[in-house]
């Protein structure tokens, strides 16, 4: 009787926006459904910038849950007192996982997976165009790999922006820029959506994907000739979800949580279109062989702990200027890392001193990022990155800002690209 009293005291419906595609929510909404059949879950897709956005401007009227890959949105929502605190049950599960807390401390969101960032390859693909398997971030630069490489942008993904952001906390700001825009220099795409690369991927439209590791887990569970590999350079971190302040349907929601964290929820996680990490232990014995669990491999993301207050500090700013320096110009960068990439085969065939200043000059160029770290926090420069209204353009500091690092983006890739060529002929 106290539990039919608990399921009849749920609204009739519980609103959820997520940026998880309905392959991975459609599981937990059936499930959910038969546990409390009085109750319907709606469910709005968004990018995890615009469910934030969304958030924002639905004050009045707001969804009851938010549920996405990263922690760092959360933070940003629960620093603009947008999340409640409900009182949720989380006994059974550790407080602290892959290095950092399963849980906001203070109670506005909680973990139920957790979640590493890696490189997805497609094993056919490779085969057939003789491609070794990188298994660190640094391999992706290897001009083997020109036009092979795809990754949605990080303004359009918070798992993308999740990875760029741990690449940065793991190498430090100017050596992990570096690095991203190198990697850059091999890209085939920078799609609008996170799952976009996964799909390519599957398909063999490129055959390497910088992605979050459920994409590659729920592919090969699904048939896909592919597979995935933690970098060491890489972090594990939960995905959550949160009931959003001055919900309409607070009884549901809180259930949909519990719901989550709950045993029935956690094996969920195992269905081959989701293959998630679960925060419970025991749920790890009913994964398939070979299934990654960071409750016995302490190895597994410990090489970054990642900072969620420095990623909030320079969100919104991080996901601009990698627009303007990749998503916006990677005709121009790309072209560009390719000539450098024949510079340095034709120096390698007739050395010479002048053509390796060139080049050496051309990758300053191309790996220098307009901004520093301490700027990148400075409240006077990240803050003027807060996101505007909806339809509204961008604040006039923003606006100077962005139309800046263009203008340098642009000087910088062209001038490199004709110092590799001078390289090229030099005696």
């Amino acid at each position: 009787m106290a539990q039919l009293r608990a399921q009849t005291a749920l609204e009739q419906r519980v609103v959820i926006i997520t940026s998880f595609s309905r392959d991975v929510t459609t599981p937990f909404v059936q499930a959910f459904e038969r546990a409390h059949p009085g109750t319907k879950v709606e469910v709005q897709n968004r990018s995890t910038t615009a469910a934030v956005a969304f958030i924002r401007e639905t004050r009045s009227s707001p969804p009851d849950l938010m549920w996405a890959s990263a922690p760092d949105a959360f933070e940003v929502l629960k620093a603009g007192n947008l999340l409640a605190k409900p009182q949720i049950d989380t006994s059974g599960i550790p407080p602290r996982v892959g290095g950092g807390p399963t849980h906001d401390p203070e109670g506005h969101y909680f973990g139920f997976a957790v979640s590493g960032y890696g490189i997805m390859y497609n094993t056919r693909y490779l085969r057939a165009n003789n491609l070794p398997v990188p298994r660190e971030w640094a391999d992706l630069k290897k001009p083997i790999y020109h036009g092979h490489v795809g990754i949605s942008s990080p303004s359009r993904s918070g798992t993308t922006h999740l990875t760029v952001e741990t690449i940065l906390q793991g190498e430090g700001w100017e050596a992990g820029w570096a690095q991203l825009l190198e990697i850059a220099g091999n890209f085939a795409q920078v799609s609008d959506r996170s799952f976009g690369v996964p799909d390519a991927v599957n398909s063999g439209q490129y055959g390497i994907g910088i992605v979050i590791d459920f994409f590659g887990f729920s592919a090969k569970a699904s048939g896909f000739p592919v597979e995935f590999v933690y970098p060491s350079v890489t972090t594990l971190v939960p995905a959550n979800i949160a009931m959003v302040q001055n919900a309409p349907n607070p009884n549901a929601a809180r259930a949909f949580i519990q719901f989550l964290l709950s045993p029935a929820g956690q094996e969920v996680l195992l269905d081959p279109k989701v293959m998630r990490l679960p925060v419970r232990p025991e749920t790890y014995a009913k994964a398939p062989q070979g299934f990654p669990n960071p409750f016995t491999d302490a190895s597994l993301g410990a090489r970054v702990r990642f900072d969620n207050d420095l990623s909030e500090k320079r969100y919104e700013l991080l996901n601009s200027l990698f627009d303007r320096l990749v998503t916006f110009r990677l005709r121009e960068l790309t072209a560009a890392w390719k000539a450098v990439h024949e510079a340095e085969a034709a120096l390698a065939r007739r050395d010479n001193a002048e053509g390796r200043r060139l080049v050496a000059e051309a990758r300053v160029k191309l790996t220098r990022v307009p901004i520093t770290a301490e700027q990148a926090i400075d409240p006077a420069t990240a803050g003027a990155f807060q996101p505007t209204r909806p339809n509204r353009p961008a604040g006039p500091r923003q606006a100077q800002l962005e139309e800046e690092w263009d203008r340098f983006a642009v000087a910088n890739y062209a001038e490199a690209r004709q110092l590799a060529e001078r390289a090229r002929s030099a005696r």
